[in-house]
């Protein structure tokens, strides 16, 4: 047998054990598949192979009682192939029983190197009653045991534990062993920050090559200037000696012009391939952090089958989407809270066959799983068509419990009636059993699902089935979020964690009992302001409409008032220094695209911090109106036409209302002008030398910094395929030169920047 202090050997247990895994996927996926179809010839060839790659691993190995367990396996699996026997659910309940024990022998030997596995009475019943099936395909008692000889090590190989359902291996046969490797999760965490750190360190060549582009213009003027001074010399007679002098200026002039440019184009392609490099790199080390569905719940239908088995149901498990990517950590977070929900549907859901009959439903129940990406979001759906549960008993049981009145119990929708599914110790059924009914499964569930930033929610339909609704992110380590200013700091909310985002005017909010309150779907939601919840300083003015966040847990809705919102980002989560302990209202730190950290809201934590700040009394009013000082400013237009009449009537235009105007003479111009000023507006021409307008607002709007410009496309044509072409490249406005005759063009450049 092996040796503990060999190594090599211990590697090759390490080996087996995966082997075991990979197989064991395939062994349970093909015996279900099997008991809808008794003689799919495919599905029973497949658990030859997996029987036989197991028998010759466990050899390698020395482990003996898998060799003899799965040589019966796949003897058992060669006559059904023959025809000689049927396998029934009763013969597949057995060989699945065989598969369990199979894993257990590999973990076994894994954990227990120096442990000498011997076929006890509980394996020989097994390997008996597989050898029966292989003759008359029917199955021993495996719950009659014999006692153990004497003498001989007492090793339960058949333990009463419930069986291993969910072996984390991945679910394609042809997957090669030796591609995988083990990485810990503190250094994938680390790497993933340093590739999240790398992507903002390539913002920094943005700025430095605008500067080599104010640094070219510095040049041309000065050029310019020199060609002037050699033209207003040129009249008047000057010592030989200046002259040369001046020509050395004009080329040394000219010398660095072209150096400047070059290096400009140069840093302009290095910062291109650099970010490129950066965004790559990010997301392969996002994706190793990723797998399928299927790779976390594969063992969901063996499940389901021997649940049902167990209970005298027939249900069908049904996956859609099953290799639907999905963070490594999330998937395995979500594996209890998934295993309780299919729990309840057979268990409480499903009906027996004979009531299904009975109502006129299938014999057969039906579970459904749906797991798809959507909006940048990751939402697993589970519906069964079972029983549901009907809004007016839970309403009674609510108030059978004494979670709330009778008056009040009325009130409540059934959205809300259906929250209290999620309250510790809930349950709907009086019958207790090792399954279900003690009322801490969906409990538990709800508040995994909160744990990684998601919803969980539950819509019933009575007689019809049941349907829970999961919303999370895509993965722990890059959260969505909406990123907010208070303070005059940026704060970041996952957002998941939102329920709605609104600006709200002060004559929309109201006070009961010195409380700021609004009505949000006709519902109350108490009004505090962010600076007070994070204990920072009052704002100096409010504002006659104030930017609302609107946050809840299970039963209290609150709206959060900010200073502003920025927008949204997805952020690159880094874990706070463990040596500050726990920072209130705070889960992690990130960084934005310019370098600068921001702050991500734990919305739990705020949340029980606003409650604290109502119960004490002390919540400030955020419906004071004071009046606000506003600075007259000049808002800045740069129109871009490589016609000088069309140039300058534009111009008059805008000054004449206000604004302050810059013109350049064509797309590049343009181009290199917005890039080196700050401006509010640009109007383009399309029609231009060296970039048109389209490829011009095709930079703007794809430059990181530039993009929320305003553009406005002004075009002789009046082309539908022009207007439309505009629009796809993110032009805000697309408007003809007929607009010049009214207020349409002044119309729109106020729409979009308001007055100056």
């Amino acid at each position: 047998m092996l040796e503990g202090s060999d190594i090599s050997q211990l590697s090759l247990l390490d080996l087996f054990n995966m082997e075991v895994k990979t197989q064991v996927v395939l062994l349970n996926n093909n015996l279900l598949a099997l008991e809808k179809n008794f003689n799919s010839q495919p599905e029973l060839a497949a658990l030859m192979r997996s029987a036989h790659c197991i028998k010759g691993a466990a050899r390698i190995v020395h482990i003996d009682p898998a060799v003899t367990l799965s040589h019966v396996m796949e003897d058992c699996f060669a006559a059904a192939q023959a025809g000689k026997v049927t396998l029934t659910a009763d013969a597949i309940d057995v060989l699945l029983k065989g598969v369990d024990m199979l894993l257990y022998l590999a973990e076994t030997a894994v954990a227990n190197p120096n442990l000498q596995l011997v076929e006890d009475v509980s394996l020989q019943s097994l390997v008996t009653a597989i050898t029966n099936i292989s003759v008359t395909a029917t199955a021993v008692n495996l719950n009659e045991t014999t006692p153990i000889v004497e003498g001989q090590p007492k090793i339960n190989l058949a333990p009463e534990i419930a069986p291993v359902y969910v072996p984390k291996s991945p679910e394609e046969p042809n997957i090669t062993l030796n591609r995988g490797v083990r990485v810990n999760a503190d250094n994938l965490n680390r790497l993933m920050g340093l590739a999240g750190e790398s992507i903002v360190a390539t913002k920094w060549l943005e700025p430095f090559a605008n500067s080599l582009l104010k640094a070219t213009a510095t040049q041309l003027e000065l050029s310019s200037l020199l060609e002037q001074l050699q033209e207003l010399l040129r009249n008047y007679s000057l010592d030989r000696q200046i002259k040369e002098n001046l020509l050395a200026v004009h080329q040394k002039a000219s010398e660095c012009k072209k150096i400047i440019s070059d290096r400009q184009n140069e840093i302009e392609l290095f910062s291109q391939r650099s970010s490129n490099l950066a965004q790559r790199l990010y997301q392969e080390v996002i994706a190793t952090r990723m797998c399928s569905f299927a790779e976390g719940g594969q063992g969901f239908p063996r499940m389901v089958r021997d649940l049902s088995r167990q209970l005298g149901k027939q249900v069908q498990l049904e996956i859609t989407g099953k290799y639907t990517l999905v963070d490594r950590d999330i998937l395995e977070r979500l594996e209890a809270p998934l295993t309780q929900i299919l729990r309840n549907a057979v268990d409480h859901g499903i009906e027996s066959p004979q009531e299904r009959l009975k109502l006129g439903k299938p014999e057969f129940g039906s579970i459904r799983i749906e797991v798809v990406h959507r909006a940048g979001m990751l939402f697993i759906t589970v519906a069964d068509d079972g029983r549901g549960i009907d809004p007016e008993f839970l309403r009674q049981e609510i108030v059978k419990k004494q979670l709330t009145n009778a008056e009040m119990a009325t009130q409540l929708s059934e959205t809300e009636l259906m929250e209290f599914l999620f309250l510790p110790g809930f349950s709907t059924t009086q019958i207790v059993t090792e399954i279900s009914g003690r009322g801490v499964g969906l409990d538990i569930a709800y508040s995994t699902v909160r744990e990684v930033g998601g919803t969980l929610r539950a819509v019933s339909k009575p007689s019809k089935g049941m349907t829970f609704y999961l919303q999370l992110p895509l993965t722990l380590s890059v959260v969505r979020t909406l990123v907010v200013e208070i303070a005059g700091e940026p704060y970041a909310f996952g957002l998941t964690r939102i329920e709605q985002v609104l600006m709200l005017s002060r004559g929309e909010i109201a006070t009961s009992e010195n409380r700021p309150f609004f009505l949000m779907n006709n519902q109350v939601v108490e009004l505090i302001s962010a600076r007070q919840v994070l204990e920072l300083p009052s704002p100096v003015v409010n504002p006659d409409i104030l930017p609302v966040i609107a946050i809840s847990d299970r039963l209290n809705h609150y709206g959060l008032v900010v200073d502003r919102f920025i927008g949204e980002y997805s952020l690159v989560v880094r874990p706070l220094d463990p040596r500050l302990g726990k920072v209130p209202n705070i889960s992690a730190a990130a960084m934005m695209d310019d370098g600068s950290p921001v702050l991500i809201i734990d919305v739990e934590d705020l949340v029980r911090s606003i409650a604290k700040v109502f119960s004490s009394g002390q919540a400030s009013q955020v419906n004071q109106s004071s009046r606000q000082v506003i600075s007259k400013t000049f808002k800045r237009v740069l129109v871009v036409d490589d016609s000088i009449t069309v140039r300058e009537m534009e111009r008059k235009l805008l000054e004449n209302n206000g604004y302050k105007v810059e013109v350049a003479v064509n797309g590049m111009d343009g181009w290199n002008a917005v890039r080196s000023g700050d401006y509010d507006l640009v109007i383009t021409d399309i029609d231009m030398p060296r970039m048109n307008g389209f490829e011009l607002t095709k930079e703007i709007k794809t430059h990181t910094q530039l993009k929320q410009i305003p553009v406005i496309i002004v075009s002789y044509k009046d082309r539908e395929e022009d207007r439309m072409q505009g629009l796809e490249v993110g032009a805000d406005y697309y408007l003809t030169k007929s607009s010049f005759h009214d207020d349409t063009l002044v119309k729109a450049v106020i729409d979009l920047i308001g007055e100056s």
